[in-house]
Formats: C-alpha cells, structure tokens, sequence
C-alpha cells in the first residue's frame, strides 16, 4: 500500500491503494465515483473512458501510480448539472437505449470535441472507434456529436 495524491474533478484526494491498482476501481472503491463503468478490464470496449490531462483514457488499466500531479475528470466532473454540450446533445438526440457505454461514449465524445470542435463524420469515427455500444446506438451517437459541435463553448 502506498499513499497518493490525485486531483480528480478540480478536487484534492488522497488515497491508500496498492501501486498498480487500476484507476477505474479507486474511482469507484476509494473516491465513490459510479458514473465510470467496468466494462471489459482490457481497454478494449471504452465503457471506463475518463480524462487524464485532457486525453481520453481507459481507466480499467492505468495504474495509480502513474497518475499522481495528473488532472483526472470523470463524468461526475465534465459538468455538475448535465448542461456540458455533449451531455445536453446526447438528451437532445436521445442516444442511449440501455446507457451502459454512454459514461465512456460521452467522456470520448468531449475530448474529440475539445480537440478537433467541428470534427467530421470519418473523424468522429476513428476517435469513437474503440468505444463499444451493444445497443448500436452509433448513428445517434455520431448525430449528437455533431450537435454539440454547434454548441461548444470557447
């Protein structure tokens, strides 16, 4: 067990966990941040997606120790009242059906957008690419995007 210091969601924490406990399971078991899912534990469906300085990432397989000093979002932090532009398209174009992926979906969706505002559709499909959705929401999720591409804020 180590002692680690960790900004998450513009808040201090520290946090005693093993070094190479992966970020998702001290959201969840150490700071009580449900709104990051488990999805397959290998990086590879999108479902755990968070912001570490900016960068979407799968949080199921980083460890804590490469993340102290680091400014970590999750959905909780993206915006307090759901009022970020791609939480508000995402209700707008109603894009989840079961809502599983939708944490990780959106988390992607807002790095895409903060990285490129007007991103076009072979765009968003490479960076929502390894964002997995078992409902096949994807023409919605690409509609939504585009929406809250008119809306970003500057």
């Amino acid at each position: 067990m180590a002692s680690y210091q960790l900004k998450v969601n513009g808040k201090q924490h520290t946090v005693e966990v093993d070094p190479d406990t992966p970020l998702l399971w001290v959201l969840r078991d150490n700071l009580k941040l449900y709104g990051t899912k488990y999805g397959c534990g290998i990086a590879q469906c999108g479902v755990c997606t968070v912001h570490v300085d900016g960068l979407p990432i799968r949080s199921c397989c980083v460890p804590i120790e490469k993340l102290e000093n680091k400014e970590i979002v999750t959905i909780e932090g993206l915006s307090e009242d759901g009022s970020h532009p791609v939480q508000v398209a995402w209700k707008k174009i109603d894009v989840p059906q079961c809502g599983y992926c939708q944490s990780g979906q959106i988390m992607t969706a807002a790095a895409l957008l903060q990285r490129k505002p007007n991103p076009s559709d072979e765009e968003i499909s490479r960076a929502m690419k390894g964002n997995l959705c078992r409902c096949g929401t994807y023409t919605r999720i690409r509609e939504a995007i585009h929406e809250a591409s008119k809306h970003q804020q500057s």
